[in-house]
């Protein structure tokens, strides 16, 4: 039973489904400026559901590439056969129900729409997945969600604009860690991912060029919601972690090693990893940052 429970969270990437609920739980106290804890965690729901739909039928279709990249998961798809399929018309469903429960014209054009990037990322003959796009959808992935709170909300403001583009580019960045452990089945596929293009030492500074690039606009959003002091001690904790991370590993990132060397791909797949933790991490100090704000939010 656990290897099932395991391998569904896998199928779904339960982890990310619930940095997106965070988001979008985080997103609608920031918006709401108040303790809106039943909407909350309703728009929470929403955005899970939706990333739930995407990720599988993305899965899906990422069976085979899955046999070099993530074998586990690709094991469990195979053994689902149709049920993967039923899988992601359930989430669909949910998704567009939830989305149509709110009786807003709004908020069930943005589910739909994240629906359908799903579609566009995932599905043959567009699988823009395997191409240089690929961040532009995942931008889609982070963005989507608030966008649903602030239409939820009816608020439109430039603090709002700012949180859709933060999120939406935390994906994207995500999106380019995810091609560089991909890197060996993408590249055996024929992909057109940054990695495969530019080579994997190009992708990889690249990335963490991008990751750097972040923080200002992070610390933009904390200002202009006027976030507590937890949130830049833990901006301030993760920026510290990966950067002590990558001057343990500069040897391997810049020396002049062989481009298909096996601790190059090893330190890919370790970045990648920890960005999800990050990612994670900073999605719940916004959350709990958020929180604070609010006078007696727990009454």
């Amino acid at each position: 039973m656990f290897s099932s429970l395991s391998g569904f969270a896998r199928f779904i990437s339960v982890e990310r489904g619930f940095m997106l609920f965070m988001i979008s739980v985080g997103a609608s106290f920031l918006t709401a400026e108040t303790a809106v804890w039943s909407s909350a965690l309703f728009l929470g729901l929403i955005a899970f559901c939706i990333w739930s739909a995407a990720d599988s039928i993305n899965n899906v279709f990422d069976v085979e590439l899955d046999v070099l990249s993530d074998p586990l998961r690709a094991e469990f798809t195979k053994r689902l056969g149709k049920v993967g399929l039923i899988i992601v018309f359930v989430f669909t469903g949910l998704s567009l129900a939830l989305g149509a429960a709110t009786m807003m014209p709004l908020v069930f054009l943005f589910v739909a729409l994240g629906l359908v990037f799903g579609v566009l990322y995932s599905v043959p003959p567009f699988r823009l997945r395997k191409t240089r796009y690929k961040p532009v959808v995942n931008f889609t992935v982070g963005a989507v969600p608030v966008m649903i709170v602030a239409a939820y909300f009816g608020v439109s403001s430039f603090s709002v604009v700012s949180l859709v583009v933060l999120i939406g580019v935390t994906t994207a960045v995500n999106s380019l860690w995810e091609d560089l452990a991909d890197y060996a089945s993408d590249f055996a596929s024929g992909a057109r991912t940054v990695p495969v293009m530019f080579g994997f030492r190009v992708g990889l500074l690249f990335t963490v060029a991008m990751g750097y690039a972040m923080i200002p606009l992070m610390v933009l959003v904390g200002v202009f919601f006027e976030l507590p002091l937890l949130y830049y001690v833990a901006l301030s904790v993760l920026a510290v972690f990966i950067s002590l991370r990558l001057i343990q590993k500069r040897q391997i990132l810049l020396s002049a090693i062989e481009v298909d060397s096996k601790h190059l791909f090893g330190l890919g797949e370790t970045l990648a990893r920890d960005f999800v933790v990050i990612a994670i991490m900073f999605t719940l100090t916004l959350m709990l940052s958020s929180l604070l704000k609010i006078p007696n939010v727990l009454f």
